[in-house]
């Protein structure tokens, strides 16, 4: 079950996406919640809701795609997180995951441009698997760790890496406006295995990035119990799991984004993820 946040007439609101059309959520007795999809009793609700108003499915060309999650109260990345991504740096595995932050800012919607700042000369792009976090949670286990995660979208962390070299760090490199595209669903827990999907990125057709989530050196489990004993996690906080090898810096030579680009993340099970590469205006 694919839920989509839409937006037909410039109004928002929360459906299911399904043979290519949107059915919508509007006529549930309750809001649709990232705390609501840990639920299975909510989720069995919607999915009796979605057979019941099959007959006002629109069709996705017909309503604009909005990221699932517009503004996190935070956005949680783990560097170095797959093992063939490793293996491009020739660095060591990592004993504990490495975490950096991005700006809830950075943000943008399935379709929406990627804007390449005028300063910046290296633009990179990752595929990503994003974890939504439905119930706050403190110092869980990764046993228990599931419990917490409302779902599963696609994340570009789209990086500035002269920005980030620069720096010594990765904030101002990750977090200009735009290098966060998100979408273009949001799938349960329940309804997918994050520890065996195939992952890909795209730019003008051709492919960069090609793997599965069981390279992840740290699964989602053992993330959410790091960084929950870290940080307290709330509803609506976004995980960025890492990226897999084949990001265009680590290329002989470089292969790095630029205006008139097209960038492609799939994710099995979420879906195609498409944003154009446009130049900053000033």
């Amino acid at each position: 079950m694919q839920f989509v946040r839409y937006a037909t007439d410039g109004v928002p609101g929360w459906g299911v996406r399904r043979d290519g059309e949107i059915v919508p959520l509007n006529g549930l007795r309750e809001d649709v919640t990232y705390q609501q999809l840990t639920d299975s009793g909510f989720l069995r609700v919607v999915e009796d809701a979605v057979e019941a108003a099959a007959d006002r499915a629109i069709p996705t060309s017909e309503a604009r795609l909005l990221a699932p999650v517009p503004r996190p109260g935070k956005i949680v990345c783990v560097g170095l997180n797959y093992h063939d991504h490793a293996e491009e740096q020739d660095e060591e595995v990592p004993e504990r995951p490495l975490l950096f932050g991005k700006a809830d800012t950075a943000v943008t919607n399935p379709d929406d441009p990627i804007v390449h700042p005028a300063e910046l000369d290296e633009v990179d792009y990752e595929v990503e698997l994003g974890v939504v976090i439905g119930r706050t949670a403190k110092d869980v286990s990764a046993a228990d760790a599931r419990d917490y995660v409302a779902g599963y979208t696609a994340v570009n962390d789209v990086s500035g890496r002269d920005a980030q070299f620069a720096d010594g760090q990765f904030f101002r490199g990750k977090s200009y406006d735009t290098f966060a595209p998100m979408g273009p669903t949001l799938v349960p827990d329940d309804r997918l295995d994050p520890s065996s999907l195939d992952v890909a990125c795209r730019v003008n057709g051709d492919t960069k990035q090609s793997s599965n989530t069981e390279e992840f050196i740290f699964g989602v489990e053992e993330v959410v119990e790091y960084i929950s004993g870290v940080t307290t996690l709330r509803p609506g906080d976004v995980i960025s799991t890492g990226t897999p090898g084949g990001v265009g810096i680590f290329r002989d030579p470089p292969e790095l984004l630029e205006p008139g680009d097209t960038v492609e993340i799939e994710i099995e099970g979420i879906g195609t993820l498409s944003n154009p590469v446009v130049a900053e205006r000033r």
